[in-house]
């Protein structure tokens, strides 16, 4: 069968079983394959494509670290109205691989081309010639090994005649797996909505576990879509949704040289024609668009890297919203607090530290601090009928909600993230290994 079951099947995380996973089907315009290149030596899959019969509109944000993976350049040098296929490789983040590592993106691309043209003469009656320039790459693995792009090259032919043109849970869910490095499972979502009386699906896949912190969004997540929407629109869409879902969470502070969050649109809904994006008509898919988009960034923050806890911190009535984002990261990046929270220790103390760190102004009058119901701190001073008792008992919850309120303004932010386990520091020390 050749999917990567064994992350899967040896995760400790709750939710894994197929049968828990949403019943993503068939999204007309959009085929998918997936097969295994080698890339781990073993039979497992790792490596997936995405194809547009008829090319799909698309919009793509990427990391803001200065330093690119090859894949990413390839991408953003690609000027285009129209993707044809997306190619999804584990193993190799082809990062620090230099112009070598570009190469292979054009001589893979190159072969792509030329096969999903062949394929087009076959099976379309009005074929297209799909060019190198309509095909771009998302690479996950370790940094600075050389891109095995012969691997990859030897099974393009096999990918492509996998091509399953309806798709079904199964084909889903092989897809999303085939794309996990240290993940322990796959990442899926999906909503229906309307646009005006047209109904439309959104679906999407992730993979992230490890090396996350936004600036941008994080790891890498892709986004589909039957709806017709210009990349104009896509692009404004997908900015303003990734502000409160990937770009809220953290499971470890560090931001990928591969990050990439990509939405695709088949324009198969025929629905009514959008021109902006404040047109009354796609409030529904907008608002279903920033729901799948944070089901899979909470996915991702729940399959951390050795996490046995999921975190919640909301800060509440800070003056801007940029000062609400700091004190939410100060406090999810700090590994004392992590290393508090998984050993259930109700310490406090280190998230009053995370806030002070954060640099934002304070008046320590009105700061109050609540670990979910429980109140610690009060108006600036421990709460007179705060027990500890209780606080460690909380802490037992595999649901952890820290809540800080600022009472300086109206401003709110939510940050998402996990607890930092030995089972972290053990699966980074033998990443390599």
């Amino acid at each position: 069968m050749g999917i990567n079951l064994t992350n899967f099947l040896a995760s400790k995380s709750r939710n894994r079983k197929m049968g828990q996973f949403q019943d993503l089907d068939h999204l007309d315009g959009l085929s998918v394959s997936s097969i295994s290149a080698d890339l781990y030596n073993s039979k497992r899959d790792d490596l997936a494509m995405f194809y547009f019969r008829d090319g799909a509109n698309f919009a793509s944000v990427y990391t803001r670290s200065k330093i690119l993976s090859e894949n990413i350049k390839w991408n953003l040098n690609q000027k285009t109205q129209k993707i044809f296929s997306l190619i999804i490789n584990a193993r190799n983040a082809n990062s620090f691989t230099g112009e070598a590592g570009y190469r292979s993106m054009q001589h893979i691309a190159e072969i792509i081309s030329r096969l999903l043209t062949e394929k087009q003469k076959e099976d379309e009656d009005y074929p297209k010639t799909i060019k190198s320039k309509n095909i771009i790459f998302g690479c996950t693995g370790t940094i600075g090994e050389k891109f095995p792009e012969e691997k990859i090259k030897l099974k393009i032919t096999d990918l492509i005649k996998g091509i399953k043109y309806t798709q079904n849970k199964y084909i889903w869910m092989k897809a999303a797996l085939a794309i996990m490095t240290t993940d322990t499972q796959p990442k899926l979502a999906m909503e229906e909505c309307k646009i005006g009386n047209t109904k439309v699906k959104i679906y999407g896949i992730a993979k992230g576990s490890g090396m996350i912190q936004p600036n941008m969004a994080t790891t890498l997540g892709y986004i589909f879509t039957d709806a017709d929407i210009s990349n104009e629109v896509l692009k404004k869409l997908l900015k303003k949704n990734i502000e409160n879902t990937f770009n809220a969470i953290s499971c470890d502070g560090d931001t990928s040289t591969n990050d990439m969050i990509s939405i695709f649109s088949t324009g198969k809904a025929k629905n009514s024609l959008i021109k902006t994006i404040n047109d009354k008509k796609i409030k529904s898919f907008d608002e279903s668009l920033n729901n799948v988009l944070l089901n899979l960034a909470k996915r991702v923050v729940a399959d951390g890297e050795g996490a046995t806890k999921f975190v919640t911190i909301n800060v509440f009535n800070s003056k801007t919203e940029q000062d609400a984002k700091k004190i939410g990261f100060s406090i999810a990046n700090s590994a004392l607090v992590k290393t508090a929270i998984a050993g259930e220790d109700p310490n406090w103390g280190r998230v009053i530290m995370a806030i002070g760190k954060s640099g934002v102004d304070l008046n320590l009058n009105k700061l109050s601090l609540k670990f979910g119901e429980l109140t610690i701190v009060n108006k600036g001073k421990i709460y007179d009928h705060y027990n500890e008792n209780d606080a460690a008992k909380y802490m037992k919850n595999l649901d952890i909600n820290i809540n800080v309120d600022i009472g300086k303004g109206k401003k709110n932010f939510t940050v998402y993230t996990m607890d930092l386990t030995k089972e972290y520091i053990k699966i980074n020390a033998d990443y390599r290994s």
